[in-house]
């Protein structure tokens, strides 16, 4: 916990003494690592939903994994955002916004976004493209997963406000 925190960016960040993000941060409030509306959670999901080039990995509600640019997997070529970790912010959000009614706000907008990029079928690839398109595995379980554990909180949390 301390190590993994980042003063300066406010957030936790990929790795010990690193100033970048990763996506996985995301899970900590999903597994009970760590609470939800702890402070330092919300400035983890707020330095997440910067653009890329601010530092974040947010772009029109879709996720990367790690920031874009710095390509640290060492594999060549772009990948696109990744479905999985828009679900996850869509979670995350929905988790906060139990206190907090614009996270929750926020995250069902998120989630209607996402819904857009499913394929007629309602699947999804493991990514999105610049231009919307699917792109890695098809379909992917992982991305269903984590869709199914997103849509079944934010119900169960909007319906909980009426």
């Amino acid at each position: 916990m301390s190590q993994g925190w980042n003063v300066k960016r406010r957030a936790f960040t990929q790795f010990y003494g690193s100033d970048d993000l990763d996506a996985s941060l995301l899970i900590m409030p999903l597994v009970f690592f760590l609470a939800p509306t702890d402070p330092r959670m919300l400035g983890t999901i707020e330095a997440i939903l910067e653009y890329p080039k601010h530092g974040g990995l947010a772009s029109d509600s879709l996720v990367y994994r790690y920031p874009p640019e710095s390509r640290i997997d060492g594999f060549p070529g772009e990948e696109g955002t990744f479905n999985m970790c828009s679900f996850w912010l869509v979670e995350a959000l929905t988790r906060a916004g139990r206190a907090h009614p614009d996270k929750l706000n926020q995250a069902r907008l998120l989630f209607e976004r996402m819904l857009g990029y499913a394929n007629h079928l309602g699947l999804y690839g493991e990514q999105t493209g610049s231009q919307g398109e699917a792109l890695g595995n098809f379909p992917q379980a992982f991305t269903h997963l984590a869709l199914i554990s997103a849509a079944f909180n934010l119900d169960r949390t909007l319906s909980s406000r009426f």
